[in-house]
């Protein structure tokens, strides 16, 4: 269950991905392919991921499921808007380049695994993408949902990724976010 999903911060996330490309377009399933694997990569080295997120397995793959909804445009909100607008059917564009993009939600570390995840993967399309996930040597948490969604539990994350103490982390990562969600509300 998402405590308090940020909406800057995947707007952010998503147009600083998009930016990576010269032109600021991003086909949408590489985009999200993307936001999961950099999620994944800040819980291999922070243990906690950058966007505070359901991921679940769905038929092309593991994804963060609200911001995959404000990648589709089934959610509105300024904060995506103000950065991020649909380009055609299967395209998002960056409405800001890469230097003039306000990143204030995202730490140094987290910039970095986006920046690694970029290196890594931003060569592929996105069906070589897809079927990278979908490889249970490279994401083994994604099951096939045959056609609907499974979630795929923190814990199963940091298991897969040989995280000491999956269920401890993976609780600290659940009590961060209800602090995080105390503290907005005071």
């Amino acid at each position: 269950m998402v405590f308090d999903f940020n909406v800057r911060k995947a707007a952010q996330v998503v147009s600083y991905l998009a930016n990576k490309n010269s032109n600021s377009r991003i086909n949408i399933l590489k985009v999200i392919k993307l936001v999961y694997l950099a999620d994944r990569e800040s819980i291999l080295q922070t243990g906690f991921p950058i966007i505070d997120d359901d991921r679940v397995s769905m038929p092309h793959g593991p994804v963060n499921s609200m911001t995959l909804r404000f990648v589709k445009g089934e959610l509105e909100d300024g904060s995506w808007s103000a950065l991020i607008k649909r380009y055609g059917r299967y395209e998002i564009l960056a409405n800001t380049s890469e230097s003039t993009v306000d990143c204030d939600e995202l730490s140094e570390s987290e910039i970095g695994c986006l920046d690694k995840v970029w290196e890594t993967f931003g060569h592929m399309d996105r069906y070589a993408l897809r079927d990278w996930t979908h490889d249970p040597r490279n994401v083994p948490e994604w099951t096939n949902p045959n056609g609907s969604s499974l979630p795929i539990p923190l814990r199963s994350i940091f298991e897969h990724l040989n995280c000491e103490n999956a269920d401890i982390q993976s609780q600290l990562v659940d009590d961060y976010r209800q602090i995080n969600r105390l503290l907005a509300n005071l």
